[in-house]
């Protein structure tokens, strides 16, 4: 699916389904919430801690929630993320193209 799909499918949903977007506002708290959802699981498979009986550890739904309140934000305001993308991508391609090369953090994984 291409991001503008993506896009043009939840604003199609949440005028079904959803009946409108919630305000910005709180979609930016969702977002949080998601993010810290998805970090729960993080530091539970890759961290330290270990998972609560019936506790939820779908690293992949959770990284959905987060796209998905990313994309509604985007759509409510007036953010096409393929440009965004694009954008952002030679962005860092400017600012980074030799820069990690050189990072001797970075080789010593290789090495």
């Amino acid at each position: 699916m291409e991001i503008e799909e993506l896009q043009r499918r939840v604003d199609a949903w949440i005028r079904t389904y959803g009946v409108r977007y919630f305000s910005e506002l709180t979609n930016m708290a969702c977002l949080t919430e998601e993010v810290g959802e998805l970090a729960r699981v993080m530091a539970r498979r890759y961290g330290d801690q270990s998972f609560k009986a019936g506790e939820g550890s779908d690293l992949a739904d959770e990284m959905a929630d987060v796209l998905w309140v990313l994309v509604c934000l985007a759509n409510q305001t007036g953010v096409d993320l393929t440009t965004a993308v694009e954008t952002n991508f030679a962005k860092k391609t400017a600012r980074d193209k030799e820069r990690h090369k050189q990072n001797a953090k970075l080789r010593k994984a290789d090495e």
